[in-house]
């Protein structure tokens, strides 16, 4: 159940997360290693186990300890009845039984039937130390963390990423984000476009906070100088990003296709996902498979390594049909903290870190736009190194991840200090 040193004393803040450690959630991992080093003291609660096989360098750095909950209520009956009968002792139980009750009638699935159980597994099992919950995600987690709050009479908090404000019904949104039905104490999310939402949801607009994840810089090796290609050469492109519908990669498979065939050109793919078998399908059938390479999940050490060996990155994102779609992925800035010149779409969030023309090129995401924007970076290297070297910039001076953690350091300590 539990990973990491006992410790004579508990700590005073539970950090509820969906899964821990995550390949694919680097930044949850440089966020509460940087809360550790600013002398946060917490413990871990994952609603779920690990599935990658390989894990960031950051994720060893952490020394918290790490507690996993029932991940299907059915696997530890035992632990979760007794959760319950501890639970149901608790002065906040039956309000937090009503509030889910009344969610449960508008979501009626058995995610939100897990959430309670694992909410009484939480408050029975957190330590009477802890004085407020923080949780990553505003969907799942933030269920979990607010039933569990409620139950132990405590704040808690939230920090809202991608999916889960888009996809998250409204209703639900403005439930977390009220007094009046025991919403979050704070909020953070990581991009401008999704604070504005969220804002417009909330009973006061100060209840959510902009805060930027920036990019730890200390953690990655001085950007190349790089040897900027010819007009002629090779083109070595790259993408990193989970295989889903909301990456676009089908639209940018469908762009390579549409290359002119004196283009020497390669793509590489890094990450895993659900669509892998789907879209070597669609490279086989639009004749350029053999001109990929698919990596799938690597480390850091690995990703770093790509970046400074390609020309280009490449990051399609569009708007799911579900709603789903990205913040600003830290990827966009990892690339460009190697030099790395980016190709990428005006899809949420994005447009606050590139500026199309400056810092790399914004392109519609259909496979012909892309297309013509990979074969303007191909003919005009100058402008892509250009933009390359404005993108790094921006990051070294508006992007770093200090002022973003200062300011949650203090709202997490604020949050506590009122229990």
């Amino acid at each position: 159940m539990t990973t990491g040193p006992s410790e004579p004393s508990r700590p005073p803040l539970a950090v509820v997360v969906k899964g821990w450690p995550r390949l694919s959630e680097t930044f949850i991992a440089q966020e509460l290693v940087a809360l550790e080093a600013a002398g946060h003291q917490f413990e871990i609660w994952s609603l779920r186990h690990p599935t990658d096989v390989k894990r960031h360098p950051l994720h060893e750095k952490l020394t918290a300890a790490v507690h996993y909950l029932p991940e299907y209520l059915h696997q530890e009956p035992d632990r979760v009845w007794a959760a319950r009968d501890q639970a149901q002792a608790m002065p906040g139980y039956q309000t937090a039984y009503r509030i889910w009750r009344e969610d449960l009638r508008r979501d009626p699935t058995r995610n939100r039937i897990r959430r309670f159980g694992q909410a009484c597994v939480l408050a029975a099992e957190m330590p009477d130390a802890v004085l407020g919950l923080y949780a990553h995600f505003l969907h799942t987690p933030s269920s979990v963390a607010r039933y569990a709050a409620i139950m132990r009479g405590l704040p808690w908090s939230f920090s809202a990423h991608a999916k889960d404000i888009w996809t998250s019904p409204d209703w639900e949104l403005r439930e977390k984000l009220a007094a009046k039905s025991q919403g979050a104490t704070f909020g953070a999310t990581c991009t401008g476009f999704g604070a504005k939402h969220l804002q417009d949801m909330a009973d006061r607009s100060d209840r959510v906070d902009l805060i930027y994840h920036g990019l730890d810089l200390s953690r990655f090796p001085s950007p190349p100088q790089r040897k900027w290609r010819a007009p002629g050469d090779p083109l070595h492109l790259m993408s990193v990003g989970r295989l889903v519908e909301k990456k676009g990669f089908d639209r940018l498979i469908g762009a390579l296709a549409l290359l002119p065939g004196g283009l020497d050109w390669h793509w590489t793919h890094i990450g895993g996902g659900d669509m892998r078998d789907l879209l070597q399908g669609i490279a086989e059938d639009v004749g350029v498979a053999d001109r990929i390479t698919w990596r799938g999940a690597c480390d850091q050490p690995e990703v770093i390594a790509a970046m400074r060996a390609c020309d280009l990155f490449v990051l399609p994102s569009r708007i799911a049909r579900d709603g789903d779609r990205d913040g600003l992925p830290n990827v966009l800035m990892e690339a460009a903290s190697q030099r790395l010149p980016i190709l990428s779409t005006a899809v949420s969030a994005i447009p606050e870190f590139i500026q199309s023309g400056t810092h790399g090129l914004l392109s519609e995401d259909t496979p012909e736009a892309l297309a013509e924007a990979i074969l303007t970076l191909s003919r005009n290297p100058e402008q892509a190194a250009r933009m390359a070297e404005a993108a790094l910039g921006r990051l070294r001076s508006d992007f770093g991840m200090n002022p973003g953690i200062a300011r949650l350091s203090e709202r997490l300590h604020q949050m506590m200090r009122n229990t």
